[in-house]
């Protein structure tokens, strides 16, 4: 049995092993998105905050954007709870979802209402290596393939945990590596003892990425936690907007919601991809134990009227399970030490396609022993 699983663990490996390589070493950076993305470009996300300033209405911040983008439709508006901290709008021309519109990502000084600087969303480099993680930059095609390659790495994981599972007059081998081997020992010791330390928590990693891939895995997960079968995809309710009612519904929404949820944490106005949808509004828990914890409020467009409320507390036990797994998969889930954690699970990840491929090499250059005896009676 052990013949066959390490076979099945060998071809599965070197059949996945530069696709694992890839979303392992892309997923590495993802790890430490804001903190990098925050430390190489401040200007964007920080502003200097004058003396007794009082901060504009968010409505005219967005009327400047839409006049400074016309064409543009809002896509969405992220309000930080800081007070140095810069509003972020989101402005999208075409169907943007489809993957054939095009989406600004605008950064506003709250106290002038100064347009600091436009980007585009999708060519922003951690959204590059956000489509190279999950799709390999290909799409629905590379869905599929990276959907295929992370099952197979979770079969990997646990023939990796069989193959490395050690006998009785061994054990000490298997949990140090010898430093001072030959190269050959020593690189079979960082593929099987460190892929043994991380084993775990790399299976935590696959099983919550294939929620990505595969709507299955999020049905699956509803149904065994909630007893049914639903959409992981939460909808905004049907509210017609209200045009011209002078309004500065924007405002109202913040401070109803500000009401509402007393809570600090960031505030996301998200519109609807159509005007029969209500304004959907997010608000994270910066003060709960774990990370991703989210209330949600829908407003009417145009009065800032609350439609409906939908808080964390009041989620089903399947909806919360959902919520971890963006956390767990990310590392996210306790702030920094999970994060540095999950940093060294991905280089870890990343070096086992290498270290496998470096002992199949190895074994086939291995000489076999009718080849070294002709060999030495040639020498003799």
């Amino acid at each position: 049995m052990k013949k066959i699983i390490g076979w099945l663990h060998l071809w599965l490996g070197i059949s996945s092993g530069l696709i694992v390589l890839i979303v392992a070493l892309s997923g590495s950076l993802l790890v430490f998105e804001d903190e990098l993305e925050h430390l190489f470009q401040p200007s964007f996300y920080y502003v200097q905050v004058p003396p007794q300033a009082e901060r504009i209405s968010t409505d005219i911040l967005a009327d400047k954007v839409q006049q400074a983008y016309p064409g543009f439709k809002s896509n969405y508006i992220i309000v930080e709870p800081e007070a140095n901290r810069t509003v972020l709008f989101s402005q999208r021309k075409g169907k943007a979802g489809k993957g054939n519109g095009k989406v600004m990502l605008i950064a506003v000084n709250p106290y002038t209402g100064q347009i600091i600087k436009a980007v585009d969303e999708k060519g922003r480099f951690f959204a590059v290596v956000l489509r190279l993680h999950r799709y390999l930059c290909m799409g629905d095609t590379g869905k599929i393939i990276t959907g295929i390659s992370c099952s197979i790495f979770t079969i990997l994981i646990i023939t990796g945990l069989i193959l490395w599972w050690p006998k009785r007059n061994n054990r000490k081998q298997r949990f140090r590596v010898k430093w001072n081997a030959s190269f050959k020992r020593l690189n079979w010791d960082l593929h099987a003892i460190f892929g043994f330390y991380i084993n775990i928590f790399l299976l935590m990693i696959s099983l919550t990425g294939l929620a990505w891939s595969y709507k299955w895995v999020n049905n699956l997960l509803f149904y065994a936690l909630d007893g049914n079968i639903k959409s992981t995809k939460m909808k905004a309710p049907e509210s017609l907007p209200v045009k011209d009612t002078h309004i500065a519904y924007l405002d109202k929404i913040l401070s109803t919601t500000n009401e509402k949820l007393t809570h600090p944490g960031t505030i996301m106005i998200r519109f609807g991809e159509n005007d029969s949808l209500a304004v959907t509004v997010s608000k994270v828990n910066t003060t709960a134990s774990v990370s991703n914890v989210v209330d949600f409020m829908y407003f009417q467009k145009g009065t800032g009227e609350l439609v409906q409320e939908r808080p964390y507390a009041k989620e089903s036990k399947g909806m919360k399970a959902r919520r971890l797994f963006f956390p767990i998969h990310t590392g996210s889930i306790y702030g920094w030490p999970t994060k540095i954690l999950a940093l060294i699970c991905a280089w870890v990840a990343a070096s086992l396609p290498i270290t496998g491929l470096m002992i199949w090499l190895g074994r086939k250059k291995k000489p076999s022993l009718k080849k070294h005896v002709n060999a030495r009676v040639q020498y003799q």
